[in-house]
Formats: structure tokens, sequence, C-alpha cells
């Protein structure tokens, strides 16, 4: 785990303790009730095995989700990033956020889009990237996020209208 000085996090997004256990609860519980029903109440075979196939990624996603959701996403004057360690984006890479209603982004969330495309990543239930697009977000409070992007928001704006004379 990456050390982050409190002085220099300007806001932070994280998932609850009893938002993470009823969010990895219930996935954890359709990957258990999706295994019961493909070994004691046995459809076709093809579809016993896709029950067990999803059951069993439904388990792993929550294993998953639990270790992503001990983190947090961290806001500093230069970088969001997890302290896990992840660069997510630096502030002069952030192209533009959208925090709108229809917007492709997690639940209680924010989308960022940078300059620059980075890797694939996703921690269930926190943040994903694909490409230019980062989803901050999931199983984190809504009040929390909104207040990660306002902040990115005014320093984005502040860096677009330039230094002043």
């Amino acid at each position: 785990m990456q050390d982050i000085d409190p002085d220099d996090v300007l806001a932070a997004v994280s998932a609850s303790f009893g938002r993470r256990i009823v969010g990895v609860i219930s996935v954890a519980l359709l990957g258990l009730l999706l295994i019961y029903l493909a070994i004691f109440q046995p459809p076709a075979l093809a579809w016993q095995l896709f029950l067990l196939l999803i059951g069993a990624v439904s388990l792993w996603l929550a294993v998953r989700m639990w270790q992503a959701t001990r983190h947090t996403v961290v806001l500093t004057e230069t970088e969001l990033r997890d302290t896990a360690g992840t660069v997510l984006a630096t502030m002069d890479d952030i192209e533009s956020i959208d925090r709108g209603f229809f917007a492709f982004k997690p639940s209680n969330g924010f989308l960022l889009t940078t300059k620059s495309p980075g890797p694939r990543t996703w921690q269930p239930g926190l943040w994903w990237r694909i490409g230019r697009r980062i989803g901050v977000g999931g199983m984190t409070p809504g009040a929390q996020s909104k207040s990660v992007s306002e902040i990115i928001s005014i320093k984005v704006a502040q860096r677009d209208m330039g230094p002043k004379d």
C-alpha cells in the first residue's frame, strides 16, 4: 500500500464498510444460488454448465469487489489515484468530466475523459478505466463522489482559463 500524506489530499472517495458488506454478500449469494440450482435442480447439461460458470464468476467477482473496495480513491493537487498506488489520471491529462444523469458512469459517480488512453483496469465497486474513459464510483457515497468531481471541474476550468496576468 502506498503512503499518501494526508495534507496533500483534497478529497477522497471510499466505500463504507456497510456498503461493502451489502454489495459483496449480494454478489456472493447470487453465485451460491446459481451453483445450488445447477447442482440440486439440474437443467439440461448445457444450462447446468452455464449456471456453474456464472456462479463461479460471481463468487470470484465478490472476492475481487472485497479486495478493490478496501482502497480509497484520493484527489491531490496533481493527480487522482487510489491508495494502492495506481494513478487514475493526472490533472494535466484530464480533458473533461461528466456527472450527468445520462452519462455512462458508475452509480453515485462520475466519468472522466483523459487526453491519452491508459490500460484497461477494473476495480469493482470503486473505479474502472477503458481507453480514455475513467469511471469513479459504484459502492461509494454520492456526496463523496460529487465533492471530488466538483473539485476536479474547478481545477480543469482554472487550467483551461490559463495563467492570470
